[in-house]
């Protein structure tokens, strides 16, 4: 793949990003940061990438307009409906354990501080500060020690939250959308009833089809219209990563999946891995004149390079295969056990296939 496709495919909604979401709900998005995942990495002409996705027309998906009616009839009456949040949450909003997503206690804040510290001085502060020229008396970073939980509470006093009978609503309804992105997106696949994909597009995009849903925009007409709400993609970008630790989700989940079941649709969950993609060499200048000598070199350097890039894809299978027999031992995700519950089954793709992939037959 050169570097036009890339634009172009780019251009159809694909994400660039080292995006690994937990797997079986083990590890925290700030263990993920500790494994430099949720970053852009492009090495060389190199590009890691999570789960490399085209979003291209295809018989086998529904279009994009009967992608968002699906969603239409999934929710007839919006994802703001005060009827459907009542059933999300029957005994009021401020009252739901799904509360805390939005509102999390001064200890749950102060442990998300500690980590969200921890990480960014191990993905490169202390680094950073290495490679500069040593200032006299800079401290490092990584050596500044941790605030007391008291402390933390003196620097971030908690506010009382006013909970307006609009942002009752709007609130439950953004996390809906949000648990709606775990299942949708995520490489995931929800399958209508005639067997077709609801394919919402890419990461991007698809956070964009839900938020144009949340704000109970009509189908869009064409890509360029798209986001035009008064919220936008980057609210359901990533779907829960952000506070799916602050509570329990999976009521949110069984919730969904037991109304793609009314509508005869199912569901196959997608392990989160990393690919490479590689760019191949830079074209040549016609204009330059040919020199033998770095001709000879540069097809050294390329036959290195190919050598190179196949060891990191068979070293990525490796760790997939044992990310995968962990997985198999451990719980699975919340949105697993949410359809198991619902559909009396796990989803195709659960338990994750142990067997090695393509590039390491």
């Amino acid at each position: 793949m050169d570097t036009n496709q890339i634009r172009v495919s780019d251009r159809l909604g694909v994400c660039f990003a080292i995006e690994l979401p937990p797997v079986s709900g083990v590890e925290t998005f700030a263990s993920i940061c500790v494994h430099s995942r949720w970053i852009s990495c492009i090495l060389g002409r190199v590009l890691v990438t999570y789960n490399f996705k085209i979003v291209i027309p295809s018989p086998m998906n529904l279009s994009e307009n009967e992608a968002y009616a699906f969603l239409e009839s999934l929710f007839p009456g919006g994802m703001k409906d005060p009827a459907l949040i009542a059933k999300l949450c029957p005994e009021g909003w401020e009252k739901s354990s799904l509360f805390a997503c939005y509102h999390p206690s001064p200890r749950v804040r102060y442990e998300e501080h500690l980590k969200w510290s921890r990480n960014f001085k191990r993905l490169g502060l202390s680094r950073q500060m290495k490679q500069e020229e040593p200032r006299e008396n800079a401290q490092n970073p990584a050596d500044e020690p941790e605030p007391s939980f008291e402390e933390y509470l003196l620097r971030n006093p908690t506010a009382q939250a006013v909970i307006s009978p609009q942002v009752a609503i709007n609130e439950p309804a953004e996390l809906l959308g949000l648990c709606l992105w775990d299942i949708f997106s995520n490489n995931h696949e929800v399958i209508a009833a005639d067997g077709r994909i609801v394919d919402l597009g890419s990461f991007r995009g698809s956070a964009g089809v839900i938020s144009d849903f949340y704000e109970s925009l009509p189908a869009p007409e064409d890509a360029d219209r798209r986001y035009a709400g008064g919220c936008g993609y980057m609210d359901f970008y990533m779907g829960t990563c952000w506070l799916g630790k602050r509570a329990d989700l999976t009521p949110i989940y069984q919730f969904i999946f037991r109304r793609l079941k009314a509508l005869g649709a199912n569901w196959s969950y997608a392990f989160p891995r990393l690919h490479l993609i590689d760019f191949g060499p830079r074209e040549e200048d016609p204009s330059t004149s040919y020199d033998p000598s770095a001709a000879i070199q540069k097809e050294a350097e390329r036959i290195a390079k190919v050598a190179e890039v196949t060891e990191m894809r068979l070293k990525l299978d490796r760790e997939v295969q044992s990310a995968k027999r962990k997985a198999r031992i451990q719980a699975p995700p919340a949105t697993v056990t949410s359809y198991q519950a619902v559909y009396g089954k796990f989803p195709i793709g659960w338990p994750p296939d142990i067997y090695p992939e393509a590039s390491q037959i």
